[in-house]
């Protein structure tokens, strides 16, 4: 009886599939269990749960031993091969579990039977969630390609589980009341902030991390046991159809976003408090907002950081409910046509709003240029970043206007504003019409080509960069589906988004950044070192060198991408030869061993440097020498040579891209290019400057890499000048030894 290993890997849409209606947890990692059992044709799975304060292993679902164990088998961590499994956080695979030293047999649970036995951890980074098993009569029945399968399987399930555990690990907990707070707004009208995503936006407001359950709790409207039943199961409804859109819409970063929200419908402590309370003769609306506060209490305080991210999907999932249950909006996802408001968004976050239909954001907090503002521009979300707090204060449904190529933000603004806005938006929508104007091809004025490439963050950008002619995708952002999720992209995961783009983009040039987090790119899930500045830390190459299992993972993914086409790999803040060569030789090494089981790869690929680092800046020719084309990336490479945290609001003045010091560094790269005839190209917001473009035409760079929106304003930018007076404006300024000269001098265009 063959074994249908490819299938173990199970599809969002498969997953997505186990959240039936009316499923509790129980029956949730049951059906796991099930599923697991029937693709490996194993006699036996199970999925043990680790209590982390009792350090202890617990059968929490099997098919194939004796139910009446699950929540009773336990074992200490160390104890038997599974909670070997879990203490060391590796795969044991053995012919005759009974040859294992550790191996414990728990007297009634039938394992008597069973001879192979294949245990893969659970875990989210080095946190201990639990572990699958699979078991089965014939010794020697589980294979290298079993083990694969099952590791895989588990590392989409970890997340899923977790957020099982998490809702577990609050029962019992004490509760505290929620206080109110009240803010006179009288005069808080207009608030200029930082255009972080451009576009327009009007909507009313919505205030993420603030629970206005007032419109509900005074409200006399009579409710029964069957509306708040329907209220519920409309909820499932939406969010199983959220789920599924946001699945088909952004495959690459929208693995399960909804889970968190699905599981606490099914949890019978959670929904069973509100339940109780309805039967007790509380009014549904009351036992919804009591439970609801309680459980945001429970999250916030915890001292788990991941419990503590889940505060905003109890909110969210309260609101949804009372929603229903008063048929507001009948129809229409909780943020459609909102401006929300948030101190703070989780990568996740936006892509949540996004598929609820938000018109805006306005984040108090953060910075322009962070990877939430770069996510937000890819969803077309207009957001902009403000420093007064009392935005967090304007009263639910206030009427909010956002222009976001200012950076402006009305608050309930006049009749006659509002129709001059709408004028507004309407003159960005017939530029849009402009597209038809732009050429496949960009040349100067005096015919020299230059090429424009488009930087890719969600795979949905393909389709803008393809109507606006991008001649290739010069950096695609590889860390976006993990900054977004709430654990670590499987390998096979990451392989279907990096072959969908070079398949979208065949015959063209994509060049893709391998795993840059760090900074002010942090994963909510990866236990973060507590660095006194991580913006020179543990970061982009380093962190992949550090971590050779992810960066493994991910190069071989990318390999097989790869396959029959031409690929271009590319590792960000490099610092030295050295870090080249290291990450050559684990590509070396990925190579070989996809050569070895025969996995179709690209075995040649073309591996370069990102140049945003002074140390780079020095040894540029050397770089060049080794690598067969060079990005500069222009955000970093200005914040490092300045020592300017361009997150940083209260410094934002001191972030100067003409700085003389960044000028000669640029024609430092460029002359080292040119010597040693690589290709070069810059990437980050210079490269879209109108006010650089001159420069950077004259000291010899050729390839531009853009926001694709951007791409229409370059071209017409480029076609208006000459390499010849391009250059003359190079040699002066890099003649210049004062801000204030090059300034003057941009000025004068």
């Amino acid at each position: 009886m063959s074994k249908n290993n490819v299938d173990l890997i199970c599809d969002i849409g498969e997953l997505a599939g186990l959240f039936e209606r009316n499923q509790s947890l129980s029956d949730f990692l049951q059906k796991v269990v099930s599923i697991i059992a029937h693709h490996m044709k194993a006699a036996v799975c199970s999925v043990y749960l680790f209590d982390d304060k009792m350090q202890e292993s617990i059968l929490s679902a099997t098919q194939g031993l004796n139910p009446e164990f699950i929540g009773k088998a336990r074992l200490k961590l160390g104890e038997g091969i599974i909670g070997q499994s879990l203490l060391e956080l590796r795969t044991i695979r053995e012919g005759e579990g009974r040859n294992n030293p550790h191996f414990k047999l728990i007297p009634g649970l039938g394992e008597e039977r069973y001879n192979a036995f294949l245990a893969v951890p659970l875990i989210r980074w080095q946190t201990r969630i639990g572990v699958i098993s699979v078991q089965d009569p014939v010794p020697n029945y589980f294979d290298e390609n079993d083990e694969k399968a099952l590791r895989a399987i588990a590392a989409q399930l970890a997340s899923t589980i977790e957020n099982a555990k998490l809702l577990m690990s609050l029962h019992g907990l004490e509760q505290e009341p929620v206080e109110k707070t009240e803010v006179d707004l009288a005069d808080l009208k207009f608030i200029k902030g930082i255009a972080a995503a451009d576009g327009v936006a009007f909507g009313h407001a919505t205030i993420m991390g603030h629970l206005d359950l007032d419109e509900f709790s005074h409200s006399k409207v009579p409710h029964t046991m069957a509306d708040f039943q329907r209220a519920l199961a409309r909820a499932e409804g939406q969010l199983e159809d959220l789920q599924n859109q946001m699945s088909e819409r952004l495959a690459d970063v929208a693995s399960l976003i909804f889970n968190a929200h699905l599981l606490m419908l099914k949890d019978p402590e959670f929904m069973g408090a509100m339940l109780k309370r309805v039967e007790a003769g509380i009014a549904p609306a009351a036992a919804v907002i009591d439970v609801v506060s309680q459980y945001v209490q429970l999250f916030a305080k915890s001292s788990s950081p991941t419990l503590r991210e889940k505060t905003q999907d109890v909110k969210d999932l309260g609101h949804r409910i009372l929603h229903n249950l008063f048929e507001k909006d009948a129809g229409k996802a909780d943020y459609e046509g909102h401006v929300v408001i948030s101190d703070s968004l989780l990568p996740s976050d936006i892509v949540k709003l996004a598929a609820q239909g938000a018109a805006g954001l306005v984040l108090a907090g953060g910075g322009a240029t962070s990877h939430s503002a770069i996510l937000a521009r890819s969803l077309q979300l207009p957001m902009i970043v403000v420093r007064d707090r009392r935005i967090m204060s304007v009263p639910e449904n206030t009427l909010i206007l956002m222009d976001a190529d200012q950076g402006n933000v009305l608050v309930d603004p006049a009749p006659d504003v509002i129709q001059k806005y709408k004028s507004l938006k309407e003159a960005r929508h017939r530029a849009e019409e402009l597209e038809v104007l732009v050429q496949p091809t960009t040349t100067t004025r005096d015919g020299v080509r230059v090429r424009l490439l488009a930087n890719i963050n969600l795979l949905s950008d393909l389709k803008v960069a393809k109507r606006l002619k991008a001649e290739g995708v010069g950096l695609y952002r590889s860390e976006m589906p993990f900054i977004v999720r709430n654990d670590f992209p499987s390998e096979e995961e990451q392989y279907r988004i990096y072959r969908t783009l070079v398949e979208e983009m065949a015959g063209k040039d994509v060049i893709f950044r391998t795993l840059d987090i760090g900074g002010d790119k942090m994963l909510s899930y990866f236990p973060s070192v507590n660095e006194a500045n991580p913006f020179l830390g543990l970061r982009a190459i380093r962190f992949s060198l550090r971590h050779k299992d992810i960066f493994s993972q991910q190069l071989r993914a990318l390999l097989r991408a790869g396959a029959g086409s031409r690929m271009r790999i590319m590792f960000p803040l490099v610092s030295s030869v050295d870090d080249f060569v290291q990450a050559k030789d684990v590509v070396a090494e990925c190579c070989h061993s996809l050569c070895t089981e025969g996995v179709a790869h690209c075995d040649n690929p073309e591996l370069g440097v990102m140049i945003e680092l002074p140390s780079a800046v020095e040894i540029a020719d050397e770089l060049a020498q080794e690598a067969p084309f060079l990005c500069i990336g222009s955000n970093d490479l200005v914040q490092y040579i300045l020592a300017v945290d361009r997150t940083n609001e209260q410094i934002a003045d001191l972030y100067v891209p003409y700085h003389p010091a960044v000028l000669r560094s640029l024609k430092r790269i460029a002359s080292a290019a040119e010597k040693n005839k690589v290709d070069l190209s810059i990437c980050g917001d210079m490269a879209s400057d109108s006010r650089m473009i001159p420069f950077l035409l004259g000291i010899g760079i050729r390839t531009l890499s853009m926001d694709s929106t951007r791409i229409p304003r370059v071209q017409k930018r480029i076609g208006e000048l000459s390499i010849a007076k391009s250059k003359e404006a190079a040699a002066a300024l890099l003649k210049m030894g004062r801000i204030s000269e090059i300034e003057a001098y941009l000025q004068k265009g």
